[in-house]
């Protein structure tokens, strides 16, 4: 007589070991490469073994991340999160206390006398914290589009192009499968509609199918429920997956293409002049009171 019995499946529970194994690789990921998203971290730790490219292998990065952060073993700001945000007016406590700040954040427009004017699309609001010291640096805006942009940021993007006397060249990132392909087609499509005058060059950096091959990225089954797989082929990539240091990589040289090589070390020395000059003010107020400013 034969029977149906149910058997429990034992999962092999890291040592304690391997649990301190797995953190200083994950923190060596992160140290050489931050700042990451949680996704680029887990990219990085299938390519290097330390986890399996399956979603129990990201939630196993994602528990270690927080776990690591919260026993003080990795810094917070190494991981970005662009994704929660708040809103809330900038005040100052006084009028010197508004100045020191406006000489600390001084900066200088690096694209006032340029050629052209340039912007960066990026399909993913998770990335930008990893994007954006590189469009910072430079003064380039960087345009969030979470996917399909809607028609109301568009629009807007389109009228501020369309007022330029300079061509504009946009670059964008997004992720290499049907909707984030489609995505950026949209995207210069309907700028070039409603801004039909301007002079736009849309030019997508990443993901592309021969980055993928030189650089061996991870890739992921095309989803079949995605309205425009059809065609596509059976290979996706996201974004996600290029290094960090290499996607940043990519947008400067993009950027520093439109720029004279001294332009941005000549603007620097300006702008230390100028906030030197604000600095004055401040010390000048808080010498003689603001008496000296009231006109």
């Amino acid at each position: 007589m034969t029977g149906n019995c149910s058997r429990s499946i034992k999962r092999h529970r890291a040592t304690r070991a391997e649990m301190e194994q797995r953190w200083a690789a994950l923190r060596a990921i992160v140290a050489a490469m931050r700042p990451m998203t949680v996704r680029q971290v887990f990219y990085q730790a299938t390519v290097q073994g330390i986890v399996d490219k399956t979603e129990q292998g990201y939630a196993k990065v994602k528990t270690d991340l927080a776990d690591m952060r919260r026993a003080g073993q990795l810094p917070y700001a190494w991981l970005a999160d662009n994704t929660r945000w708040m809103r809330k007016p900038h005040t100052h406590g006084s009028v010197e206390e508004a100045l020191a700040e406006t000489a600390r954040l001084y900066r200088k427009s690096l694209w006032a006398d340029a050629d052209c004017y340039v912007e960066v699309w990026l399909e993913k609001d998770a990335l930008s914290g990893v994007v954006y010291p590189v469009t910072s640096t430079y003064d380039v805006p960087l345009m969030v589009a979470r996917g399909y942009a809607s028609l109301t940021f568009l629009h807007s993007a389109a009228e501020h192009i369309s007022d330029l006397d300079v061509p504009t060249h946009i670059y964008h990132l997004g992720d290499f499968d049907p909707s984030g392909v489609d995505a950026g087609r949209k995207i210069e499509a309907t700028l070039q509609e409603m801004a039909p005058r301007a002079d736009i060059h849309f030019e997508r950096l990443a993901v592309h199918p021969e980055q993928i091959t030189a650089w061996d990225l991870p890739t992921r089954p095309t989803k079949a429920s995605d309205s425009r797989a059809r065609g596509f082929g059976e290979v996706s990539v996201e974004l996600d997956a290029i290094e960090p240091g290499r996607l940043r990589s990519l947008v400067e040289q993009a950027i520093e293409a439109h720029l004279p090589a001294e332009q941005l070390e000549v603007l620097r020395v300006a702008e230390a002049s100028e906030r030197d000059t604000l600095l004055g003010l401040v010390e000048r107020l808080r010498d003689t009171g603001l008496a000296e400013f009231t006109p």
